[in-house]
């Protein structure tokens, strides 16, 4: 889907988020020991949006990416789990997230179920209630609402990094002539002088 980023993650706007210590185990999907790894829930939720028909797929984490698109191997914990999946159906843009769980892949096998419950709809003769049931997942922000900066350069509120760097690094993926638009870097420009301003820099 145009815009969305598979990294860092791009939490949908006005989505409510969960906080740390709400979070719930993933232990309910069954965890590592019955096989709840973070590649085999990605691709299990690949399969349902396929199933879905889903289109244009993006997979939003703070799950770093290997060019290939797997996750490097190396990385520690996730501190912020949350994952957002975006995609077109019936042309129309889509979004849905979650946060609740501790981990990057229970919150995948989340969506997936989430998923697979609304194709249920479908499968018993429901297409409408599916269509409608889908429509409070439009990926549309709220009218006049503006990304806050910290959330446009994917950062944490105590984050005090690089912020010059950190915008050259997030225009090179947002400018038209890298395959951005002039939209994503209007937003971006937008949020470092918010940030400056914010910053003091």
């Amino acid at each position: 889907m145009s815009g969305a980023e598979a990294f860092p993650l791009q939490w949908p706007d006005g989505w409510p988020r969960t906080v740390s210590w709400k979070r719930e185990s993933d232990s309910k999907f069954g965890g590592k020991t019955y096989g709840l790894t973070m590649g085999r829930a990605r691709d299990q939720l690949i399969a349902e949006l396929t199933r879905l028909g889903a289109r244009s797929v993006v997979i939003s984490s703070n799950v770093r990416l290997r060019l290939d698109g797997l996750p490097y191997s190396d990385q520690r914990k996730i501190d912020e789990p949350g994952v957002a999946v975006y995609f077109v159906l019936k042309k129309r843009p889509m979004v849905m997230a979650v946060d609740r769980y501790s981990s990057v892949a229970g919150n995948m096998r989340s969506l997936t179920l989430a998923i697979e419950a609304m194709r249920q709809l479908e499968r018993h003769g429901g297409g409408t209630m599916m269509e409608r049931a889908f429509t409070g997942f439009a990926a549309i922000a709220p009218p006049d609402w503006k990304k806050p900066w910290r959330q446009v350069f994917g950062v944490e509120l105590n984050w005090s990094g690089d912020l010059a760097a950190l915008y050259r690094e997030k225009a090179r993926n947002r400018h038209p002539d890298a395959g951005g638009s002039d939209q994503l870097m209007a937003e971006l420009n937008v949020a470092y002088a918010e940030a400056k301003k914010e910053l003091n820099t």
